[in-house]
């Protein structure tokens, strides 16, 4: 059991969900026979770990475990696994008679990819009973005496010990080197005054993302709700995206879904027909026929357009945006709306988890970035009411106030070119401008991430380009915010900018011309780097924290250095992470509406 097994890991690769006989496992059942809250342990629970809240959820997975009971010991497989049991198939040979109804001892190990993120570890001697055998399989179900994440509690309590301290340390180090900073000012004040701004920006992100809670659960409150999915080109993962939509632990009369089409030149249409057939089979009882409705646009018009039908055609109190490649947690909806208790709250984003983690190595490094950037930047920003960006993936509005803002939105131009990205940044400027946003930690969606550099690339130039021209509309109204809020962000845009420069400064300048190792800015950065990496150790408790190092230096080596061609390039509107086909998909459209335009004079 001590040997690690070798697994080959495909591309996009996710966890495998065994699948429920019924297309609506956590819809609430009308006749309320079932309880949804307790059927898949899914019981609120400050000391429990994140990934315990659908500790019932079975995965498909092989993993190796010893079944050991009354002095005898057999070897099988487990077919699907989840944390407070498992299905394990036993050799042929095997009389599963023996076994009916025991009380035994498991040995196994979990590694990355088997289970949720965090729960990776050797259980040994983990009792367990078995409630089951099923002859025809030649498999035996076992229930766990207690759940997986009690069995490693222990495991848990250290690992935050110790990220703790190790963080504390880093902090320390940070600050004092601070102190360095402000006694020499006088020789170098450009170049410290860049350093203590750094350094105040990101120890306050830390600091009030560490006071951030999220706004508990009111199971009374449940607007009504139109969920808004634009597709284009995404026959892959459309379908799941549309179920994991529909079954919402949520009232049935209470949540609409509009999917928009984009003019996809791949099969996304049929996939989509056919998934909300399958949906109308499941039974009037879901009212699929009222609730689902599918607007196809003849050619692809970008995103925004899409949405734009979907805010056109709503008819709920809050409309939420799902990007095609994301998947909701059952209960997302239900979490993510609670904070619009707040009349004055605009808008409020879910947090965005990796789903194809275990890919390579570059989707790992995603998986810690989005996680800091969530529950750490935008948990700060939510502090003061004011976060900057309610990500694509999973993001919630009221309604009115995006109907305020529409128009402007919808037609906004740069530099005289009708605006083509960054519609979720956009949208979320106009609205924080005179509301309130938000941000949700336990409303949870998983998005399939770039696993290719080329494309992943791509995706950060647009992003950056994003990032800087509503930056820069933001500039003109975020000091009338909090003051505390207002001068983190006026940081937080100058030092991403600044950042090409020093770097340059520190790493060629001065060894090249100085002769002096740049010592003090490299144990700066390393101490940055690891505070990422042990806020997501203390926070998620995975063992993908090293990866957070690893992104620090991809970033300063790489992504760095977008930032000076998006400073020289941010007017251009291509999308980037769609390439040729992309433009060629653009110039065929553009015919296609001419013709079309003709045609109708005609």
């Amino acid at each position: 059991m001590t040997k690690k097994r070798k697994k080959k890991i495909k591309e996009d690769s996710v966890l495998r969900e065994t699948k429920d006989r019924r297309l609506f496992p956590n819809v609430p059942d009308p006749s309320h026979r079932r309880n949804n809250a307790s059927r898949r342990n899914n019981h609120e629970g400050e000391t429990r770990p994140e990934y315990a809240t659908f500790a019932g959820q079975r995965y498909e997975c092989e993993v190796k475990v010893s079944i050991s009971y009354g002095g005898k010991t057999v070897r099988g497989t487990t077919v699907n696994l989840s944390q407070t049991g498992m299905l394990a198939k036993l050799p042929e040979h095997y009389d599963l008679a023996e076994l009916n109804g025991k009380n035994v001892t498991l040995d196994f190990l979990l590694e990355e990819g088997d289970l949720q993120e965090g729960t990776e570890l050797h259980y040994r001697r983990l009792k367990a009973h078995v409630v089951r055998i099923l002859p025809d399989k030649h498999c035996a179900a076992i229930a766990f005496s207690r759940p997986l994440y009690e069995a490693r509690r222990r495991t848990d309590r250290i690992l935050f010990v110790l990220s703790s301290i190790f963080l504390t340390l880093c902090t320390a180090v940070i600050l004092l080197m601070r102190v360095d900073s402000i006694r020499y000012f006088a020789t170098n004040p450009w170049l410290y005054c860049y350093s203590i701004m750094t350094a105040l920006f990101l120890l306050s992100r830390y600091l009030f993302g560490s006071f951030y809670k999220p706004t508990p659960v009111d199971p009374s409150y449940t607007p009504s709700v139109t969920i808004v999915i634009p597709c284009f080109n995404e026959e892959t993962w459309i379908r799941e995206t549309i179920l994991r939509c529909a079954d919402q632990d949520y009232p049935v009369d209470k949540l609409d879904l509009i999917i928009v089409d984009d003019g996809s030149s791949d099969n996304s249409v049929e996939v989509i027909k056919q998934t909300v057939r399958d949906m109308c089979a499941e039974g009037p009882q879901y009212d699929i026929e009222n609730r689902v409705r599918i607007f196809l646009q003849n050619y692809n018009q970008g995103k925004r357009e899409a949405m734009g039908i979907g805010i056109r055609n709503a008819r709920t109190e809050l409309i939420v945006f799902v990007d095609s490649d994301s998947f909701l947690h059952p209960d997302a909806i239900r979490t993510l709306v609670q904070p619009m208790k707040d009349p004055k709250m605009g808008g409020v984003a879910g947090r965005t988890d990796v789903a194809n983690i275990y890919t390579n190595w570059l989707t790992k490094m995603q998986a810690v970035r989005y996680y800091i950037s969530f529950r750490i930047m935008k948990a700060a920003e939510a502090y003061f009411d004011s976060v900057m960006c309610l990500s694509g993936p999973l993001s919630c509005y009221r309604l009115e106030v995006v109907r305020e803002v529409f128009d402007k939105w919808i037609n906004q131009r740069f530099m005289g070119q009708k605006a083509t990205f960054g519609d979720d940044r956009s949208l979320t400027n106009y609205v924080v401008e005179h509301y309130r946003t938000g941000y949700q930690d336990h409303a949870i969606c998983s998005t399939i991430v770039p696993s290719r550099n080329k494309v992943f690339l791509r995706q950060q130039m647009r992003w950056k380009r994003s990032w800087l021209r509503e930056s820069l509309r933001a500039c003109t109204f975020m000091w009338k915010k909090q003051p505390f809020m207002a001068l983190s962000f006026y940081l937080g845009v100058l030092v991403p900018l600044i950042a090409p420069i020093i770097v340059l400064y520190n790493l060629v300048y001065v060894p090249v011309f100085r002769g002096i190792f740049p010592a003090t800015f490299l144990l700066g950065l390393f101490m940055m780097s690891l505070m990422m990496c042990f806020a997501q150790l203390i926070l998620k408790k995975s063992s993908l924290w090293f990866y957070g190092f690893i992104f620090c230096l991809y970033y300063e080596l790489i992504l760095l250095w977008q930032m000076i061609w998006a400073w020289l390039t941010f007017w251009v509107n291509d999308w980037g992470t769609r390439g040729k086909g992309k433009k060629r998909a653009e110039a065929q459209a553009e015919a296609k509406a001419k013709a079309e335009e003709a045609a109708n004079h005609g």
